[in-house]
């Protein structure tokens, strides 16, 4: 029951509040305060933060500039309008677009892709590269009801990212889609419908007529989840799609009740669980939603007209039987007291020595209340005494376990007042029965008042309904033995969690596991394949008689062995109710492959290699898909985890419907207005408040709504976020500028393919090219150390180092160094006055064409994996200049560039020298600007050492031509025998570089520069 402390206290003491104390953290859906999981301080502060970020939102004010709108401006949408029939591969020798357009870009790769099955794991024997190793995985399935959000891209994007290097490493890769039928979620929806467009209810229809209605529904909108992983360009086999209600996957859930039933890890009990009285159903604790109140509150209860309140604490008093004194409760929900059956003090609390096995006397039913001794009852708090409401609250529950008390249910599943309570109030809903109940306590002189109360309520995410633990018969998995196995299993290192601090969650979820409740009161989902058996001549109706089987015979036949009666005399009725979609979506690893059945999938690919998904899963899913894998095949069903971070808004907001802050990923990738944005929250089920707060977020962050950015912005925004740390709060104009990063790489190939359309020579192989030139040799090191870095950085499963690389070298070192250099040794430009190496020789510039076109072409195989459609669109424009290329090959299946191919194109002696070329730029652009040189070239002094000229020299035409100078002069005070100088002329501008050793690679420590120009001339000495 939702009350803080679920209070006793004798007149004569102070009003307080009391709570039980326990080792083991409270279950989820007992709302009471005093025995919440979350310690009433944390919880206090948790509703303060929301409150402020709320606060944050409707204020008139940014909090920084950093909270200010992204500013943009609409692009040219640019189309690709060739006839191209869905699956063939698209026409790529139409003129280059002037500039990046995603829906150019996006058109008609991904139905090739699919047509061709580059995608499945069979296409891996064609690969020249193809090794014998496996790399398989499955995506979380999502519920078929919804859509996907950025925390579903986040998944999509960091897994394809894997999937796609290991299949271009050569790896035979399987990744299974799949879609969760999501029992009430999808019922939920479908009753829905059926009230606005028949004004029927489920109850109108047999189960079997319901279910057809669902799977028309299913049929017609299910496919939406599959056409938005399709947009985010995920490489998923498509041929091997699962939905958890196929056939197959049916069979594999029948059989792993049957077989967890037959070892007794499933059994038939009487518990608490949460409930929704709107539902008529248990619910899973993942899909409870906790609302934080600070007081009274009016809310919105299906099935009630006018709005209820909730958040205060109403306290009335019982008298003590046989005895002068009176004690005072004080609950939230004082329609719950006709199911108190006990009041409970320590047992050396001295305060009730002389009440303790006396007698509370209820005022409505009579009944005797025992006051029973407890060690778990924290005797500091408030008066130390506790009222005992078993059958609607979980601590109490189990508090009546050790002390054999009765468990009296006084509401029922649909909400209503049970026949213990009394004619006055059977029938009657749970709350309008609470004001009956607070009316009768004043009629009797026994209401002692009521004031305001923070509480955390616990809602259905379903139904919007208040949840009710409720006693129920259901089916349970006995728990403890395999969640032993699983710890084991992290201990001993068989399963390797990452990061390793979940280790500890891990640890703490499964030493204090309980039972799982797996009965769910729907007709959508599996139904348990369970059987009550009623004998021939059996008088005793008390008790059940269960069996289970893989069908009603093969359950007859287990019954009539079981009984010792013939199978034709046994009347069966299946149990009416579904398992949990947790327990079908737990059986995925190995259900998708065709478990039970050994079938070749079976056995190639299972055990999966890795298990990723969002950290808000750890328990819900994988823990149990570890439990139910290693019991029912023998095996942990993966070998490591991986957890990503949550995504946030940018106010530091978790993602929810409830908030009304999901963003659509299409949504980033199409664009959308404003307008629309607020509609959605408008069509969603949040209370007033919380639309007002979703929509000036909106309003706020999105003034002119949201870009078109496409998809390989957004999927390398996402995987540039460190996805092992804290949650991830991703804004647009992270994403925006990731499509700028688009626009370079779609301007590099324009240089890129303007260049190669100018040689005549045929290009070299990577193995045969050698880089001449110092700029060559430079930018070829960079590019097998940024293959260095991501080699390592996959490894560590550390994606966001991954495309730090690769962002780092395609801006700042191809693009912004060496192209800027290439263009004057491509244009045959001879104007430099130092220029030793010739570079604009024949041979220098072939040289340079190809290390530029395998720069490019390295490159974008190593975006790919992050950028699908980018990448094989500019790859694919490169092939006409790569000897025998095939038509129908694809940059998906090309090898992933590895260092050891690039061992030749490492300089490091060449990287070092050029810090020291970089500062000389550097200095040299300073000095323009100081000058307001925006357009003229002066001419520039090196003022350096011996040792520093020879490193200018050999570097020479990347100086002038990088720092925008007319000319390069050296100058050596301490002279030079090969080196003939003159000083700089008087009155130069002069930056010194101070340099802390004498190596020519050390890097400046500090610079001072005069203001004196003359002879538009630059100085730069170096110290």
């Amino acid at each position: 029951m939702w009350r803080t402390g679920g209070v006793l206290r004798v007149r004569v003491l102070s009003r307080g509040a009391a709570r039980l104390c326990s080792s083991n953290p409270s279950n989820t859906s007992s709302s009471s305060s005093s025995k919440s999981i979350s310690p009433p301080r944390f919880q206090a502060e948790k509703q303060r933060r929301r409150r402020e970020r709320e606060q944050t939102i409707l204020s008139s004010q940014h909090s920084s500039a950093e909270d200010k709108p992204v500013k943009w401006t609409e692009k040219q949408r640019i189309l690709y309008t060739a006839t191209t029939p869905p699956g063939t591969k698209k026409d790529t020798s139409l003129p280059f677009p002037t500039s990046y357009s995603p829906e150019y870009v996006e058109s008609s790769w991904y139905q090739w892709w699919e047509k061709e099955g580059f995608f499945s794991p069979e296409q891996h024997e064609r690969l020249p590269q193809a090794v014998d190793r496996t790399f398989s995985l499955c995506i979380p399935p999502p519920n078929v009801t919804g859509t996907l959000h950025l925390g579903h891209a986040l998944t999509v994007a960091v897994q394809d990212a894997l999937v796609r290097r290991r299949r271009m490493q050569g790896y035979r890769v399987l990744w299974v889609p799949g879609c969760d039928h999501a029992g009430i979620a999808t019922q939920t929806v479908v009753e829905r419908r059926l009230l606005r467009e028949e004004g029927k209810h489920r109850h109108n229809f047999t189960r079997d007529e319901f279910l057809q209605e669902v799977w028309k529904w299913k049929n017609d909108k299910g496919e939406e989840i599959y056409k938005q992983l399709r947009s985010l360009g995920a490489s998923l086999d498509w041929s091997r799609a699962c939905f958890t209600m196929d056939p197959g996957f049916s069979r594999a859930v029948t059989e792993a009740f049957v077989r967890l039933c037959d070892v007794g890890l499933i059994y038939r009990s009487e518990g608490l669980v949460n409930w929704s009285c709107a539902l008529e159903s248990a619910i899973s604790d993942i899909e409870v939603d906790s609302k934080e109140l600070s007081g009274p509150t009016m809310l919105s209860v299906p099935g009630y007209e006018n709005k209820v309140e909730f958040g205060t604490m109403f306290t009335f008093a019982y008298p003590i039987d046989d005895h002068d004194g009176e004690v005072m409760v004080s609950t939230t929900r004082p329609e719950t007291m006709l199911g108190d059956v006990a009041v409970a003090v320590h047992p050396d609390d001295p305060r009730y020595q002389a009440v303790n096995g006396k007698q509370c006397r209820h005022p409505f039913t009579n009944r005797l209340l025992p006051i029973i001794t407890d060690s778990m009852v924290d005797m500091e708090l408030g008066t130390g005494a506790v009222k005992v409401t078993p059958a609607h609250d979980h601590s109490d529950f189990l508090l009546s376990q050790r002390h054999s008390l009765p468990r009296l249910t006084v509401i029922r599943g649909d909400g209503t007042m049970t026949p213990p309570c009394g004619q006055w109030l059977e029938g009657v809903k749970r709350f309008d029965a609470r004001q009956f109940v607070v009316d009768a306590l004043v009629e009797r002189k026994l209401f002692r008042g009521k004031k305001s109360h923070a509480m955390t309520l616990p809602i259905c995410s379903r139904s919007g309904d208040i949840i009710e633990p409720l006693l129920k018969k259901q089916w349970f998995v006995r728990c403890d033995q395999m969640a032993k196995k699983a710890l084991q299993a992290v201990e001993d290192g068989q399963l390797q969690i990452i990061p390793d601090y979940y280790n500890k969650t891990w640890k703490t979820w499964l030493s204090s596991i309980s039972d799982w409740c797996i009965s769910r009161q729907l007709w959508w989902g599996h139904q348990i394949p369970a059987y009550q058996v009623e004998l021939p001549n059996c008088t005793d109706t008390k008790e059940e008689r269960w069996v289970w089987g893989q069908s009603e015979d093969e359950a007859r036949q287990r019954a009539a062995i079981r009984y010792g009666v013939r199978p034709e005399a046994i009347t069966l009725t299946q149990d009416p109710d579904v398992l949990d979609t947790w327990f079908s979506s737990g059986l995925f690893p190995f259900a998708m492959l065709g478990w039970p059945e050994q079938t070749t999938d079976l056995l190639h690919y299972y055990p999966i290699s890795i298990l990723e998904t969002g950290n808000d899963l750890v328990f819900f899913w994988v823990a149990r898909m570890v439990m139910l894998g290693t019991e029912l095949t023998g095996q942990l069903p993966f070998k490591q985890v991986l957890f990503h971070s949550l995504v946030r808004d940018k106010h530091g907001r978790k993602m929810s419907k409830s908030l009304g802050n999901v963003i659509d990923p299409l949504d980033v990738i199409h664009g959308v207005s404003l307008e629309r944005l607020q509609e959605k929250v408008m069509e969603g089920n949040l209370d007033h408040r919380e639309q007002l707060v979703a929509i000036e977020a909106q309003r706020k962050d999105f003034p002119k709504g949201i870009p078109q950015c496409g998809t390989d912005a957004l999927r390398f925004a996402l995987c540039s976020h460190k996805m092992q740390g804290e949650d991830i709060s991703l804004s647009v104009s992270q994403v925006l500028s990731c499509r700028h990063f688009c626009n370079k790489m779609w301007q590099t190939l324009r240089f890129t393919l303007g260049v190669l359309g100018h040689t005549t020579a045929p290009l070299a192989s990577l193995e045969e090219t050698t880089p001449l030139s110092s700029m060559d040799q430079w930018i070829c090191s960079r590019l097998y150390i940024t293959v260095l870095k991501c080699e390592q950085a996959f490894e560590a499963y550390e994606l966001h180092t991954v495309t730090s690389a690769l962002y780092s070298f395609w801006v700042h070192s191809l693009c912004d160094v060496y192209m800027e250099h290439v263009k004057h040794v491509l244009a045959h430009d001879e104007g430099a006055m130092v220029q030793p190496n010739t570079e604009g020789s024949d041979s220098m510039r072939h040289v340079a064409t190809s290390v530029l076109y395998h720069c490019v072409s390295v490159s974008l195989a190593l975006l790919s994996p992050f950028m699908p459609f980018i990448t094989e669109e500019l790859w694919q424009r490169l092939q006409p200049f790569r000897h025998g290329a095939a038509s129908q090959t694809s940059l998906s299946l090309q090898p992933y560039p590895c260092s050891s191919q690039l061992a030749h194109w490492h300089f490091p002696e060449v990287e070092s020298a050029f810090l020291l070329i970089q500062e000389v730029i550097r200095t040299a652009r300073s000095l323009r600007a100081q000058c307001g040189m925006t357009k003229d070239k002066p001419a520039m002094w090196a003022v350096c050492t011996p040792s520093q000229a020879q490193v200018l020299l050999h570097f020479g035409s990347a100086v002038w031509t990088l720092s925008r100078t007319s000319c390069l002069h050296i100058y050596c005070p301490q002279g030079s025998d090969n080196l003939h100088s003159t000083p700089p002329p008087e009155g130069s501008l002069i930056e010194w570089s101070e340099r802390r050793e004498t190596d020519p690679a050390a890097l400046p420590a500090q610079r001072q520069a005069c203001s004196k120009v003359e002879g538009n001339s630059l100085q730069s000495p170096i110290s």
